[in-house]
């Protein structure tokens, strides 16, 4: 419940409490389903929300409702001092909740700043294992082991999970290793359907349905678990013996807009409602402006009202690159 007592609601009636907010548009790795293979024009410094300006949207955000935040880019450790801007953001009143999304080859040396500054959970991308496809994949070299930091992070205490972007002929192969990695580590495993936005578009997806089915046959049987694992999307599993779980972002396969509870900040202050779609508030002009919290409270209620019942793309591609939105 918010100070006033009410929760953001839209005008399909899905309560909105989970924010998403891009630090920078910029990445250390060149990840051909996100990247394009050009220079990609990053967003000018100046363009860019500072970091008091991100939290005073926050706090406008949680007076509404907005109990959860995650902080992503790009990669958002690239950006200078983000774990004092995390320590920063968990202290807002009405956030409970501070999560970062991270392709981990900086994590390791930022975890004890980041355990300080009081950050709850990481979730780490982990596409694939395989050094020479990680190096093709990337369009970079790393000599950063994803697993090791995943298990430095749990020993810190963090809540893990590992996102895999499953792309058709690149790593189903790999699948039911990456969810192996649940067996003995208290994360879950999450396996993720590629959207066709900007270059994914030129990939074909692996659906979850054939994910499981794979998992199946190699650890068993995949069994709902009711709790509330996250605050998005996923569908998680059990199996039996495994420390961790099983999880799945279908939003080809299986459509969970009706369920959908976000929003996204991009680094350049534009609150987007919908994932594919243009619909939003430029934030930053307010924010730089006269406008007061209360002037901007309103507008953001008049745009939430205005949330899509669903995505636009499809499988014949479109939409801008993911790094652009906050992944």
């Amino acid at each position: 419940m918010t100070k006033a007592g009410l929760y953001l609601v839209d005008g399909l009636g899905r309560t909105i409490d989970y924010l998403r907010v891009s630090v920078t548009d910029r990445c250390n790795l060149r990840c051909l389903y996100c990247m394009p293979n050009e220079e990609a024009g990053w967003i000018p410094h100046e363009d860019m929300l500072c970091f008091e300006e991100v939290i005073r949207i926050c706090r406008i955000l949680a007076g509404l409702g907005i109990k959860s935040v995650r902080v992503t880019g790009g990669e958002p450790l690239l950006r200078r001092e983000l774990a004092l801007f995390i320590g920063d953001l968990k202290a807002v009143e009405g956030i409970n909740c501070v999560g970062l999304t991270t392709n981990g080859v900086l994590l390791g040396e930022q975890l004890e700043a980041l355990s300080k500054a009081g950050l709850d959970a990481v979730n780490i991308s982990i596409n694939t294992m395989d050094k020479s496809k990680f190096t093709w994949l990337t369009r970079t070299e790393s000599a950063v082991s994803v697993v090791s930091v995943i298990d430095q992070a749990l020993e810190k205490g963090f809540k893990v999970k590992v996102n895999t972007v499953m792309i058709r002929g690149f790593n189903e192969d790999e699948i039911t290793a990456i969810a192996g990695l649940a067996k003995t580590r208290k994360i879950a495993a999450r396996f993720i359907e590629l959207m066709p936005l900007g270059e994914a578009a030129l990939f074909k997806p692996f659906y979850g349905h054939e994910a499981a089915a794979l998992i199946e046959r190699t650890h068993g049987p995949l069994l709902p678990v009711a709790a509330k694992l996250g605050n998005g999307p996923a569908e998680y599993y059990a199996i039996a013996g495994f420390a961790g779980h099983i999880g799945f972002i279908s939003p080809m396969s299986r459509r969970f807009c009706k369920s959908c509870n976000k929003l996204r900040l991009t680094a350049s202050g534009f609150l987007k409602l919908c994932l594919s779609g243009g619909q939003g508030i430029d934030l930053r002009g307010l924010v730089r402006g006269a406008a007061s919290d209360e002037e901007i409270t309103g507008l953001i209620r008049g745009q939430i009202a205005l949330k899509p019942a669903g995505h636009s793309f499809d499988e014949s591609g479109g939409g801008v690159n993911m790094f652009r939105i906050g992944g």
